[in-house]
């Protein structure tokens, strides 16, 4: 039997891109339960086919997640932190699995959602491709072998002009990645960018630089500098589709998990022969 999904964030990008996804079955198993956005956002009343750009679903989409996501059996969530964080505990007490791509959550509400994976299923990931969770991997192992070899680690990321937070959950997913490889702490290491006079780099750091401009979809890059080289580990999406059946992929997965905190890599590990 088809798993019954709700879309958190409906009307967003990636709330359409998922909701076409389903309909036209990209991912096999799951099935359009609800489709739910913030009061007063354009497509609020309509049917959520339609919004999305495809056919019709039948379903309308709606501003209470309490209309639809006690009933499914996954939710999948692209919005925003406050909206995600605040969403936590009734999807925890609802038992409903959860699916979340919504990117720049703080330490807080990371921790509610920390929270709320004690009672429910919950994957979370700042990016659901293939591609990148392969390239994690990728950067991890490069990293371990280069580690005490004198290579720099930067992280470049390009979105489009409308993408709220800096640096992208794909970079912070990259240089944990990295710093992982080289077996640091992130935190102690992360430098957002340079200006002024920061002085020569460090041996212990890892840099991350943002572009944003146009309608570019994403593109990431882990530099591994050395002296008289220099080792480049790239992936760059030419279509929010990949994210989008990625988190269907997880949406799948997760329906009928015990209660924990997963990640892509736990979702993805049969995929990528991990």
């Amino acid at each position: 039997m088809a798993a019954k999904v709700v879309i958190q964030g409906a009307c967003g990008r990636m709330g359409k891109a998922l909701i076409r996804c389903v309909l036209e079955e990209k991912v096999q198993g799951l099935e359009l339960h609800g489709a739910v956005d913030v009061p007063g956002v354009p497509g609020i009343g309509t049917d959520a086919g339609v919004m999305a750009g495809c056919k019709a679903a039948g379903i309308s989409v709606v501003s209470d997640l309490a209309e639809v996501g006690p009933d499914a059996d996954v939710i999948i969530e692209f919005s925003a932190p406050s909206a995600t964080a605040a969403n936590a505990s009734r999807i925890a007490e609802w038992g409903t699995a959860w699916v979340i791509g919504t990117t720049g959550l703080n330490e807080a509400e990371i921790a509610v959602v920390e929270t709320a994976a004690e009672k429910t299923a919950v994957v979370l990931s700042g990016n659901m491709s293939l591609g990148i969770n392969l390239l994690c991997h990728l950067v991890e192992i490069g990293a371990r072998s280069l580690k005490g070899k004198g290579y720099d680690i930067e992280v470049l990321e390009s979105h489009h002009n409308l993408k709220k937070d800096s640096p992208s959950g794909t970079a912070l997913m990259l240089g944990q990645a990295a710093a992982d490889g080289y077996g640091w702490n992130l935190k102690d290491v992360q430098v957002d960018g340079r200006t002024g006079l920061p002085g020569e780099r460090p041996e212990k750091e890892i840099g991350f630089h943002a572009i944003r401009g146009g309608d570019i979809v994403g593109d990431h890059t882990v530099m591994m500098a050395g002296v008289g080289e220099l080792l480049e580990l790239s992936h760059r999406a030419t279509s929010r589709d990949v994210f989008a059946i990625g988190a269907l992929q997880a949406a799948v997965w997760v329906a009928e998990k015990e209660p924990r905190l997963y990640t892509m890599k736990d979702a993805m590990k049969q995929v990528l022969g991990l």
